[in-house]
């Protein structure tokens, strides 16, 4: 359940910034049919703009490096970076951008966007809790959201596998995927700037 807080914290139209060092983007897929493999993307960027309490007003970009995941397994990451899956030379970003929301924007709703992998881009909708919105020792407003979702990854032409000698697939086709992320508000200025 999200923080009531003072509403100059997340009220009125305004630029926030994904903060990179207070997000993740974490995905799990099955390996060989029994155990799970998780992984990460440490290289994280994007924005959100509009008034947080008026959903129609949002737009929101985040963008992933490929040549940043990370399972914990250098071999495998090479692999996840090569042509067989994401191809990180030539695709060298995961890109989402929201396109509207359904639900209560204070608690929990539903996000739902546009996720570009590789050359292929397939409308997702991700479920997402609204964690609350602060002001930190430094005076800056922030707001923080978690997210799931689940996506095919055949859909967007994540393809290579290979089959087990006893039936089934090395690799599942779901791939989970869960979201923290927190956001800094974009001093005026900056903004004007821009």
């Amino acid at each position: 359940m999200a923080t009531t807080l003072e509403p100059t914290v997340a009220t009125g139209t305004r630029t926030w910034a994904l903060d990179a060092m207070h997000a993740n983007v974490d995905f799990a897929i099955k390996h060989l049919m029994i155990s799970t493999v998780r992984g990460r993307f440490g290289d994280i960027s994007g924005t959100l703009k509009g008034d947080i309490t008026r959903p129609e007003t949002f737009e929101l970009e985040v963008n992933l490096l490929t040549e940043s995941i990370d399972t914990r397994q250098a071999q495998r990451d090479a692999h996840l970076r090569s042509p067989d899956f994401f191809d990180a030379l030539k695709w060298p970003t995961i890109r989402f951008v929201g396109k509207s929301i359904k639900g209560d924007v204070s608690d929990e709703f539903k996000l739902i966007g546009d996720l570009t992998i590789r050359d292929v881009t397939k409308e997702i909708t991700l479920n997402v809790t609204n964690e609350g919105a602060v002001k930190d020792p430094m005076g800056n407003n922030r707001i923080g959201f978690s997210a799931t979702t689940k996506v095919d990854r055949r859909d967007f032409g994540l393809t290579y596998n290979m089959a087990l000698e006893a039936g089934g697939f090395v690799l599942g086709d779901e791939v989970k995927i869960s979201v923290d992320a927190e956001f800094t508000a974009v001093p005026a200025e900056a903004e004007i700037a821009a």
